[in-house]
């Protein structure tokens, strides 16, 4: 089941990170973005973050499930998507944890 994108909005909505919270269908999914990092993903309306262990220091009760059959588990999200102040941290402490992405080569034509 595909999530909607209503949902995907209220969760970008509740982090109150204004415009440096993104989002971008991936495979009938969501993947959200901050500062140019994935740092969650929304699979059948439910978000699951990517696992770190500054996260995890800020969660209460963590539970761990796959957002998708095949996929490593990260940190579900429940009753944090409900307080706006937890969901930033948890979103802007995830994100400056993961490594910045390398950018891709730029691909040249031969004639």
């Amino acid at each position: 089941m595909a999530s909607d994108l209503s949902f995907v909005e209220y969760v970008c909505e509740q982090a109150c990170l204004a415009g440096a919270l993104s989002y971008k269908k991936m495979f009938g999914e969501y993947a959200l973005y901050l500062d140019g990092r994935v740092v969650a993903l929304i699979c059948d309306n439910q978000v699951f973050l990517k696992p770190t262990a500054e996260a995890r220091a800020l969660m209460g009760e963590i539970v761990e499930a796959t957002p998708y059959p095949g996929a490593k588990p990260q940190l579900r999200l429940g009753d944090e998507l409900d307080d706006c102040a937890l969901l930033k941290r948890l979103f802007i402490t995830t994100a400056l944890a993961l490594p910045i992405p390398k950018a891709k080569p730029v691909k040249r034509r031969t004639v």
